[in-house]
């Protein structure tokens, strides 16, 4: 294909385009997609492709993408190019991707126009797949037209899978089009990160994997596999540990060791939460208690940091020397039944719910809740 060759930086990627019927017979599709009576299922995705198993579990879990707002947005995209004339029905472009390096040579004395090699596999679609799905149902009923459709592309090749997703989160990375649940798990791959951030999801990951830990597979992480009952999203678990990482930051990259730390982190959050465990007894995991909701939980990670910061060493103990600080919680339970659980904490909302939690607990503990601020 006749393609421009795009310097950036140190990244080289390609502008070209092709026809409707062209495009579509390049490219993969991989997640279900619906139009007014027919269907186009995914391609079968290999277990080695993680930045396409990535962006199907996306597009399947994400609310932006279940599938009446899928269907409603393929049909919608499909009326605009048959009402179409004088506007062009694709004006943007669509973001492929390939792992393959492709040749390019330079065909006159513009060094960057030229032709470029096509990929032996098809692309996967960074950006533009409902788009393309809505082409697609506008061409079954137009047969022949697709020749007369040129779709304007831009094509990444030769890069690594975390390059790929790398690109797929910027481009998706607002409010409406991704959760940030996957965000969370794709800081370890994504360059430009803050390193307390990816910390905090390490953190975040061991909670979720661990044997030892109490939040096991209880963590929504929109995607996982366990069908156990889920008591908080990850984003939210995340957002409270790293509030703690980022007050300890500079203290945490004094250590040696910054792997080693994660662990430590790791073990302060599931000693502390083996000690409520034990506190709360019945209550805790009981769908008739607010003990394991996320308001709950959230506040009680608030609590673990305050406690870890005056009583983290020895670490030997560490748990039933917790126990024995949280053991005025045991009278709580009738407090956090759910029926009634509002009344008893008014709030104007979640976070100052969280908050009022936070200070009711340390206090019965008798800890001194902790402004948050950065470390010197």
């Amino acid at each position: 294909m006749l393609a421009t060759r795009i310097r950036q930086k140190d990244s080289i990627f390609y502008f070209g385009s092709y026809t409707a019927d062209e495009i579509l017979s390049k490219v993969r599709f991989i997640s279900r997609y619906y139009g007014e009576s027919e269907q186009i299922a995914p391609q079968m995705i290999s277990q080695s492709d993680e930045i396409a198993q990535f962006i199907a579990r996306i597009e399947r879990t994400d609310q932006a993408f279940q599938r009446q707002l899928s269907r409603a947005k393929v049909r919608a995209l499909k009326n605009f190019y048959e009402m179409a004339v004088t506007q062009p029905p694709l004006p943007g472009t669509v973001l492929l991707f390939t792992s393959e390096k492709l040749r390019f040579e330079s065909i006159t004395s513009y060094e960057n126009i030229g032709r470029l090699q096509e990929p032996t596999s098809k692309y996967l679609i960074i950006d533009g797949q409902h788009r393309l799905a809505a082409l697609r149902f506008y061409l079954r009923e137009r047969p022949g037209s697709g020749s007369n459709i040129q779709v304007p592309c831009v094509i990444f090749d030769g890069r690594s899978e975390d390059f790929a997703a790398e690109m797929f989160v910027i481009i998706n990375s607002t409010p409406t089009r991704i959760n940030k649940s996957h965000l969370v798990d794709l800081y370890e791959r994504i360059s430009w990160a803050e390193p307390d951030r990816r910390f905090a999801a390490r953190v975040v990951d061991k909670l979720y994997r661990e044997g030892d830990s109490p939040l096991r597979y209880r963590i929504n992480r929109l995607g996982g596999r366990s069908q156990q009952e889920k008591w908080i999203l990850q984003a939210e678990l995340f957002n409270e540990l790293h509030r703690w990482v980022s007050g300890d930051w500079r203290k945490i990259q004094r250590a040696s060791n910054v792997t080693r730390e994660t662990d430590r982190y790791y073990a302060m959050v599931r000693d502390f939460l083996k000690a409520a465990q034990r506190v709360w007894g019945n209550g805790w995991g009981h769908p008739n208690y607010m003990v394991t909701k996320s308001v709950t939980l959230k506040a009680m990670i608030r609590v673990c940091a305050d406690l870890a910061r005056e009583d983290a060493e020895p670490v030997d103990g560490r748990q039933p020397r917790w126990e024995k600080r949280l053991a005025p919680w045991s009278e709580q339970g009738r407090n956090f039944r759910v029926e009634g659980f509002y009344e008893r904490f008014p709030a104007k909302g979640q976070i100052e719910r969280v908050a009022r939690l936070h200070r009711d607990l340390a206090k019965l503990a008798g800890i001194e809740p902790q402004a948050r601020q950065r470390s010197s």
